[in-house]
């Protein structure tokens, strides 16, 4: 526990930590995915949210008009990612799928805590399946996809989607996502605690962040953690990946056996050894283009499906 001084210290601190790992952030992961970009067409928007906008970036693809229209969730911790840590991965998911990408820059804590970050999501999603038709070439559904935070943000607002929004969604992507906060007691918090980018420690304060002065245990926060929800039999067909160096490594996995027994289609796939962040802040590494090709034919597979329930 903190001394007094200690905890006035760290209160005080914390925009300099703060602005100091989204600064890290933006640049390790352009300088990873600097061989990512493919030049595609981009166009900045602004999404309404209540009380506010938020911004967006659509990644147009002419070659999606068979497609989902990818509605992307960036990681970072709900604290240090944006637009452009993931600038790099969106044109890459954009080349490499075939799909149109709309990523969204919902508002960060600790400035905007939870459910802030949440609430911004599924405005976004609203209104995109509202413009879908406006938003590069797509076959007017969705596929929500996200990494790390982002991973829990795209299941957690499909959770919620309202039922009109959500027939239009027809699948989700899953990378290394959070699913349920660090007091459950997952294994891999203490056995991957250190020796890879991402620390438990630095989850903790993620988390910490994030929920602000929110108990984990208070009834409004539940929202935050998809493992404790008991509507994920509503949730589409999902495509769910982990990564063995992970502290996020066990929860991932058991959200998938979850979606597993209650009767969503999940392809879950480990990559034995990669860490946390090798699909979207590495670069073109053998692991990445794993994830790609596992991307592309789960996603070959979701557009059959979706033609033959059109028949």
């Amino acid at each position: 526990m903190f001394h007094p001084i200690q905890a006035w210290l760290a209160r005080l601190l914390q925009p300099v930590k703060v602005w100091l790992f989204r600064a890290f952030y933006r640049f390790s992961n352009a300088r990873a995915g600097r061989t990512h970009a493919s030049g595609g067409p981009t166009t900045n928007l602004q999404i309404p949210v209540p009380g506010t906008s938020i911004k967006a970036r659509l990644y147009s693809n002419a070659l999606g008009a068979n497609k989902p229209l990818i509605v992307f969730f960036h990681g970072g911790g709900w604290v240090i990612g944006d637009l452009e840590t993931h600038d790099p991965f969106c044109q890459a998911l954009c080349a490499a799928t075939g799909c149109s990408v709309i990523a969204v820059d919902y508002r960060l804590a600790p400035e905007h805590t939870f459910p802030a970050a949440l609430d911004d999501c599924l405005a976004a999603i609203g209104w995109a399946a509202d413009h879908v038709t406006e938003l590069g070439a797509n076959n007017s559904r969705l596929l929500l996809a996200g990494d790390s935070a982002g991973g829990n943000l795209a299941t957690c607002a499909c959770l919620e989607v309202d039922p009109a929004c959500r027939e239009k969604i027809v699948g989700q992507v899953l990378i290394y996502p959070a699913t349920d906060h660090y007091s459950a007691g997952f294994a891999s918090y203490v056995e991957k605690a250190t020796g890879q980018t991402l620390t438990t420690a630095i989850i903790r304060w993620f988390w910490d962040s994030y929920l602000g002065d929110l108990p984990a245990q208070a009834p409004a926060a539940q929202r935050a953690f998809p493992m404790r929800s008991t509507k994920t039999a509503s949730l589409p067909p999902t495509l769910l990946v982990t990564a063995e160096n992970d502290p996020l490594r066990d929860e991932g996995k058991a959200y998938a056996i979850k979606l597993q027994e209650q009767g969503v289609a999940v392809s879950y796939h480990h990559f034995a050894n990669a860490e946390h962040g090798f699909a979207c802040s590495e670069g073109p590494h053998a692991d990445f283009h794993g994830f790609i090709q596992q991307l592309n034919a789960w996603l070959a597979g979701l557009e059959y499906h979706i033609e033959e329930s059109q028949t």
